[in-house]
């Protein structure tokens, strides 16, 4: 199964990526109301497949997936076109340098669960503009969805382009091993190692999104309403199954009180189900609990939730804790479930070293009125992503890069630095120069060694030492010239 649909897209490729851009464009115009005009099957099949509520399913994964096609329709010629080089006269004389943007060839894509929709489309869309063929194996998870996903490119790409492969872990292992050009693999830490040790023993390049344990910062100075509002959506949104949930909150004491007061009543006020969707797996249901009487055994105050479902539910209810430490696992793993434990600080800098001690780093938030401030602390933030008074919606963007540091992985998706993921640089250069040959070629004699000391100091002399150059270029040039002839 693996093999033959490598080798379709294999074939499907070259005749893809000789097909001119602007007929690719056009190929994939009608993505975008493929995508609108299916909504409702969209949300459906991810609310019965994975629970999400219905209106997350098309704020997060039908809306902003119209705008990425848009954008990269919009753009991809202006950042496919090749960048001219130009070159120094004196030491290239003649030469003019082009650097095309290469399709990679056949792109292996392994997606999660979380977001079955959005996750694949991010890379799908820009690598097959980009006259790649890509072989698509989603979650085993979420098949119905992948299947969904696959089917929105169907009579769009020549056939092999998009080859798409159900199964489990196994099924990866076999396509990453399969022969690719490059792999981009979104999903777990463990995952993601064997993915890069796989690649590196190919020696093919792969893109790793793994993963993270996003920190909130709330200051002193921030609007509490707005603030507490966020903070709430940003930890519970998919049930809290989102690599750039909050999962840490780390407050100023002067405002912690309040600030807590009215997460807690926000969050008592969500409803499961409803507002907040289940578990996608009962793994995943016993890590969220695993993680959470770890905590309360740890000194932990549950304030909201912390109730486990009832037999055969996945259906965790919103849960809020305030830790005395950050002695847990619940403050160092992923959950990736709707818990939010929120630990008071002294100072905004004590809030940066603590979010900084992660060895994720993939989103971070910020949330202050005092913007100089709070960009400042954002360099400060060992992240890919920092949004100040928001969290966590920017990968909906399509023309924000979205990366990240440490077991986060590395690679980028979105925007056009993900281009650097889909294709690779050919430089062309032209030379038109007039020499019968260049003056670095034989003979090595004295005059080429004087003169390629007169170019040194030319760069980086004194003034005086310049000069000096400037007389021995003139003298050892054209003896250099007679030496060639």
């Amino acid at each position: 199964m693996v093999e033959p649909t490598i080798e379709r897209a294999r074939e499907a490729q070259k005749r893809w990526a000789a097909t001119p851009l602007n007929a690719r464009i056009q190929a994939l115009l009608p993505l975008r109301r493929r995508i609108l005009t299916r909504a409702e099957e969209i949300a459906a099949t991810l609310a019965d497949e994975l629970g999400k509520p219905v209106e997350e399913a098309l704020l997060a994964e039908v809306l902003p997936n119209a705008d990425l096609v848009a954008y990269w329709l919009d753009h991809i010629e202006a950042l496919l076109e090749p960048d001219e080089q130009h070159y120094d006269l004196l030491q290239f004389p003649g030469k003019v340098g082009r650097v095309y943007r290469d399709p990679c060839g056949v792109i292996g894509l392994i997606t999660p669960w979380n977001y079955p929709v959005a996750i694949p489309l991010r890379s799908l869309v820009p690598a097959l503009l980009s006259g790649n063929a890509v072989v698509f194996k989603p979650s085993e998870v979420t098949p119905r969805t992948g299947a969904l996903v696959a089917s929105l490119f169907e009579g769009l790409v020549p056939y092999g382009v998009l080859g798409l492969l159900q199964g489990d872990r196994a099924v990866g292992k076999e396509l990453v091993r399969g022969g690719l050009d490059r792999v981009i693999f979104t999903g777990s830490v463990r995952g993601g190692r064997e993915v890069a040790l796989a690649c590196a023993e190919q020696l093919i390049p792969c893109s790793l999104e793994l993963g993270g344990k996003d920190a909130a910062l709330v200051l002193a100075d921030a609007e509490l309403e707005r603030t507490a509002r966020g903070v709430v959506w940003g930890a519970f949104t998919n049930a809290g199954q989102n690599c750039a949930s909050i999962e840490r909150v780390y407050v100023e004491s002067a405002v912690a009180e309040a600030f807590v007061a009215r997460v807690v009543e926000l969050t008592r006020g969500l409803r499961p189900g409803e507002d907040v969707g289940r578990l996608a797996t009962p793994e995943q249901l016993r890590v969220v609990q695993r993680q959470v009487q770890q905590a309360v055994e740890d000194g932990a105050e549950v304030l909201a939730g912390g109730v486990a479902p009832e037999e055969g539910s996945l259906l965790y209810p919103p849960t809020v804790l305030r830790l005395k430490d950050e002695a847990t696992p619940l403050m160092h793993d992923e959950t990736f479930g709707p818990v939010l434990p929120i630990l008071v600080v002294g100072s905004a800098d004590e809030a940066v070293a603590r979010a900084n001690k992660s060895r994720y780093g993939l989103t971070a938030s910020i949330w202050s009125r005092h913007l100089p401030r709070a960009q400042e602390l954002a360099r400060q933030l060992r992240v890919g992503v920092v949004t100040i008074n928001n969290h966590g919606f920017t990968a909906a963007l399509a023309s924000a890069p979205w990366s990240g540091h440490g077991e986060t992985g590395h690679g980028v998706t979105n925007g056009p630095h993900a281009l650097a993921e889909m294709t690779r640089p050919r430089l062309v250069l032209t030379d038109r120069g007039p020499g019968r040959q260049e003056l670095w070629w034989y003979p090595y004699t004295p005059a080429l060694r004087s003169l390629a000391l007169a170019l040194a100091t030319l760069q980086s002399g004194s003034l005086a030492a310049r000069l000096r150059a400037l007389v021995a270029l003139l003298v050892s040039f054209p003896r250099r010239l007679r030496e060639q002839r």
